[in-house]
């Protein structure tokens, strides 16, 4: 989103957005306290009511959770969500030094929302990285302070179970306290299938070779008649959330994500977060929610207009107040841009990813502002404190590493 934005720095709980007019690009904020926006709502309205039980910390039904999709005025659902975020991590947000490696964009799945993977038989645009060029890919990373290395990509027909429990082992021989986030439930159902193993034999494999968690992709929306529409052949809902249950009692945890402002409606999203909030009290093995933006270039589902930056910043804020177990909301930044990553942190986010690298380019091909994603530590932080949060440079499970604010020593 390219435009001028006035960003005023928020230190208490807050946030009413008064003007935001997509034409000119131009956004206005303005302060106010929770209380003073509470008292601007009759004490039956329903709003209100929720908005008291989330205050003492009560859980909401899905029927709150859809009203306040479908009636929440945004500036209170920021000032409601930067509440939750605050109570949770106070001030601060967290970011880490990390690269990705994409093995391939060869896929055997044809999902209708995704420019990036290839089918065997496309041969443009389509790659397959050998082993010797990821472990140089790793190598290029020495005496670099990253701490993660996030794998995944298009799920190829030759590249095995096997084949990555030994390339991770490799990866570990050469960087031995790099933590390796790998795989998605759809790349790892698939292994396992084709393996002829459980998913518990499958995750153990990979654990045993040094694969230390999950990233969350492949969740897309969880109801079953969207999930037909937009990506049949790929692992079911169920079977997404057995794989990341599987790996919360091996000790493996996860992140989860959500694909949304495509055919989706609210009460999906809801159901697909419920389900969420159901295994994360089951387990307690999710770190964080990435509510990941459905992009339109060049593929099976162009024709859908993507949803508005108001409809991301409400996306976000819902999330924030629903999600009452996960510690952690993410704001992707190469696939919503760093402007719209930047006000979110307004609106309940409390974590901006990484440095990444430019060699991800799955956001890139779907149409994402960042066409080469890659920013520095410094800009990270320039980033987060441009909104007055604190940044805090964190491991993969959010151990606190350091925290940059000069006004703070103290790490969360």
């Amino acid at each position: 989103m390219a435009g001028v934005f006035i960003l005023i720095p928020f230190s208490i709980l807050l946030t009413e957005v008064i003007l935001l007019n997509l034409k000119s690009t131009k956004l206005v904020m303005k302060k106010n306290s929770l209380s003073e926006i509470l008292n601007t709502l009759k004490r039956e309205d329903p709003i209100r009511k929720i908005a008291e039980k989330v205050i003492e910390n009560v859980r909401i039904s899905d029927d709150e959770g859809l009203r306040l999709y479908e009636k929440g005025e945004l500036g209170f659902l920021g000032a409601l969500a930067n509440f939750c975020k605050e109570r949770i991590s106070g001030n601060h947000v967290f970011f880490n030094r990390n690269f990705h490696i994409e093995p391939t964009n060869i896929c055997v799945f044809d999902c209708k929302f995704c420019s990036y993977s290839r089918l065997l038989k496309q041969k443009e645009d389509a790659w397959a990285l050998s082993e010797e060029q990821i472990l140089d890919l790793v190598k290029n990373y020495d005496g670099m302070p990253v701490t993660e290395v996030h794998i995944v990509g298009g799920v190829h027909p030759k590249m095995g179970l096997h084949y990555f429990a030994g390339l991770i082992k490799k990866i570990k021989l050469i960087r031995p306290d790099l933590h390796v986030k790998a795989f998605t439930a759809v790349e790892l159902e698939y292994m396992c299938r084709k393996a002829k193993v459980s998913y518990e034999e499958g995750l153990k494999i990979l654990k045993e070779h040094g694969q230390d968690s999950l990233p969350g992709g492949g969740a897309e929306i969880f109801d079953e008649a969207i999930r037909k529409e937009i990506c049949e052949d790929k692992c079911t809902s169920a079977q997404w959330l057995e794989i990341h249950e599987t790996a919360h009692r091996l000790g493996m945890p996860s992140n989860a994500t959500m694909l949304y402002g495509h055919v989706e409606k609210y009460s999906h999203r809801i159901d697909h977060m419920q389900r969420l909030r159901n295994l994360q009290d089951k387990t307690k093995g999710f770190n964080c929610f990435i509510p990941l933006k459905f992009r339109n270039k060049d593929n099976q589902m162009s024709h859908i207009t993507e949803v508005s930056v108001i409809e991301d910043l409400k996306n976000y804020a819902v999330a924030r107040i629903f999600l009452d177990n996960f510690n952690h909301l993410k704001a992707y930044w190469p696939m919503i841009g760093r402007s719209t990553t930047q006000l979110s942190l307004n609106f309940g986010v409390d974590d901006v990813d990484g440095t990444i690298d430019d060699s991800t380019k799955i956001y890139s091909m779907a149409g994402a502002e960042d066409k080469n994603p890659k920013l520095t530590t410094q800009q990270l932080i320039k980033l987060i404190e441009g909104v007055g949060r604190e940044a805090v440079e964190r491991d993969t499970v959010y151990r606190a590493i350091k925290n940059y604010s000069a006004s703070s020593a103290e790490i969360c």
